[in-house]
This record gives C-alpha cells, structure tokens and sequence, in this order.
C-alpha cells in the first residue's frame, strides 16, 4: 500500500515542525516541512498530500495574537485549497499555535462559512505554561453522560480514558464568543479531549493550566477531520519521553499514546 503524504506547514516562528514530521514518518507517512511561500508561488500543491499539520511555535512572533497573521494569510491567500482539502474531509490536524491558527480561520469548530465562533487567549495564570497535564477522553467509548450525538473523531479512536501530554503557551484558554457556540460544540459531541486531574476528575489549575471553558483542551470539527489541540503529542511519541515511566503512558514496547493520534491519521488517509 502507498504510504500517505503529510505536509507540514511551516513559516517565520514555527518551531515544533521537525518534531511532527517524525512523528507522522514513525506512524507511516511520507512527510514534507513546506514553507507557506512555496504553496503561495505555486511550487507546491496542497492537493498532492493527503494530510495536513500545522505545528506549534510562535507564527510571526504572535504579533496581534497568537496565530492570527497566519491564520489570515491562509484564510485569504489559500482559502480556496484549504477549503477543498476540508472537505474532501482529507485529516487536519492543528497543534498548539496549529490549533490557534484553525480556530482564528474559522475551520474549528466548522462552521460553513468559515465564521470565527471561538478563540484561544491569554492564560488566566498571565504566564507561559509548561508543564505536563492529563487529558480525558471525550466522545464515543467513553464512561458517563455523553453528548447528545457522537462525532465520528478517528484521531482518538483506540486512546484511553485518561492519558498524558505537554503543553507550552501563553495563549491556550479556549473561549466561545457566544455561549451557543460553546452549546453547540458540546451538543455535538465535538470535544475531543478536556483537562483533568489524576483519575479523570474535574481539575482545578494547574491541572487546567489556562482556565478553558469546560476545560476544554482539544476540538474536532462536526465531520471529524478536523481536530485541534493544544497539548503536544509530537512530544510524547516514546516511551522514554515520560516524565515518570508510568506503564499507563506506553502504548507497547517504545511507543507512547501521543503516536497514536498520527497512527489514527495515517490510517484515515490510507
């Protein structure tokens, strides 16, 4: 079988794009770094992966607000080729900055129009945030009161209740302009993963380490595309990145969980 092709996006201040593309080559794509230039000149077509990331670091120094100026540099150099790379319903996933970048273009949560209905700002800590947190599980498969319907979100198919990632930001507080978009997403089954504490709980900080809404740490789109996080799962890809060998960290042998969210994407392309 032909391995899928990832591209990951980069540009001035993207820094985590090294880290993802060995991810996606040790979960069986064929991975690419490409500037947004080279797509803008035409040198590169988005149209021959079938896989998009847009990784994290500090896009143009986060001038304006985290992620802005590249997501309007996509939304309106570029808009025509993302929106077909949507839905044609290939993967896309955003990262940290990546997932700032979807959310400030519209992608995420997903409306039609690519209307922005959500923001990552400004930590309630009023400090960078680096250090390692649990995620809980959300969707289908999952103990307790569910959404009303499921979205079908293959990047966390086979994951477990309760796992571990890092996270780095400023930015990272997940916020609704309106409290029917928040309601929407939660009716729709869109959180993919939330903050919590030891044992799946509800966390308090530093457990949330910027204060989202519902604790929100990561969203899917209502086709399951589409997922943005802002935990980093091209960090914790081996079992020897774990801050305490803890068995329940490692998916088998070298792996741990954050490869699973890249295996579950290349096996979606495929």
């Amino acid at each position: 079988m032909k391995k899928p092709r990832a591209i990951i996006l980069r540009t001035a201040g993207t820094n985590c794009d090294y880290e993802t593309k060995a991810a996606f080559e040790m979960a069986g794509a064929l991975a690419d770094r490409v500037h947004i230039n080279s797509i803008i000149r035409g040198e590169v077509k988005l149209s021959d992966f079938q896989i998009l990331a847009l990784p994290g670091g500090f896009s143009y120094g986060d001038d304006i607000a985290s992620g802005k100026i590249l997501a309007n540099e996509l939304k309106y150099r570029l808009g025509d080729e993302i929106r077909k790379f949507d839905f044609a319903s290939k993967p896309i996933i955003g990262i940290c900055n990546g997932f700032q970048v979807l959310v400030k273009m519209g992608i995420l949560p997903g409306e039609k129009d690519y209307a922005q209905t959500a923001t990552l700002t400004f930590n309630d800590s009023d400090k960078f945030e680096s250090r390692w947190v649990y995620l809980k599980r959300q969707g289908a498969g999952v103990r307790g009161k569910g959404p009303k319907k499921a979205v079908n979100n293959f990047w966390i198919d086979g994951m477990p209740e309760v796992i571990r990632l890092p996270v780095a930001h400023g930015e990272g507080k997940f916020v609704t302009i309106e409290s029917s978009a928040l309601n929407k997403i939660e009716d729709n089954g869109q959180v993919a993963f939330r903050y919590c504490a030891p044992g799946g709980v509800k966390p308090e900080y530093p457990f949330n380490p910027n204060g989202s809404t519902n604790d929100i740490a990561g969203i899917c789109n209502q086709r399951g595309n589409v997922f943005g996080l802002m935990p980093h799962p091209e960090r914790f890809v081996h079992a020897w990145q774990s801050p305490s060998k803890d068995e329940a960290d490692i998916i088998s042998g070298d792996s741990a969980w954050g490869l699973k969210i890249f295996i579950n994407a290349v096996k979606a392309a495929e």
